[in-house]
């Protein structure tokens, strides 16, 4: 929370960059254990390229469902207030009662695999309105030629584009599209100490 989000620094780590930036979204720079940053790093970037380099591929479903599964574990030593889950298939949608839209309203974070010219990671922080708020890890300057897709440099610890949720919506790979529901994945992640639970508020129920 007070460290702002980074970008890519290859064509190909969109993946362990989008889970870094929701592990900052999420903790104090000073809750953070290097070990988590390292082992995002260890476990991602495993496909490799047509030439046989590492990485050249990016970072598998596979490798992320992994990658989900240890920080729940992780959280569950009491080492970090971090929870995770797995998504994938149609499960992964924004449907009311859904547990993409139910982990943004509960103050958690998601990453998400979406189409931008290929199949690419971002992480999700907000849903208001019509609108789902992310942080793209790919650098774009400027605008879109699509004035609905908006981009923001004001809001560098959250987000940097403010999408309709139709567009995450849709089955046809498209800028920003979901896709089908056969390639869909999430990873919700949440800081277990803010989330909001029944429990903690009654905000939960609004």
């Amino acid at each position: 929370m007070d460290n702002p989000l980074r970008y890519q620094m290859t064509e190909y780590d969109c993946g362990p960059t989008s889970m870094l930036n929701a592990v900052s979204y999420l903790f104090r720079r000073d809750e953070i254990p290097p070990e988590l940053t390292r082992n995002i790093m260890l476990y991602c970037l495993d496909c490799f390229g047509e030439d046989g380099s590492t990485g050249r591929r990016g970072t598998s479903r596979m490798a992320m469902m992994f990658l989900s599964n240890w920080l729940n574990g992780y959280g569950e030593t009491g080492h970090l207030a971090v929870s995770s889950r797995y998504l994938s298939g149609r499960e992964v949608n924004f449907s009311q009662n859904g547990p993409l839209r139910d982990a943004l309203r509960r103050g958690g974070a998601a990453v998400v695999r979406l189409d931008l010219e290929g199949w690419h990671y971002v992480l999700l922080t907000r849903i208001e309105g019509g609108d789902v708020y992310l942080f793209d890890p790919y650098y774009h300057e400027g605008p879109f030629d699509n004035a609905a897709l908006r981009v923001t440099d004001e809001h560098p610890c959250s987000y940097n584009r403010i999408v309709p949720v139709h567009y995450f919506e849709r089955e046809e790979i498209s800028v920003y599209s979901l896709g089908p529901f056969d390639t869909r994945e999430a990873i919700l992640l949440f800081n277990t100490d803010t989330e909001l639970t029944e429990d903690k508020t009654v905000e939960y129920f609004i």
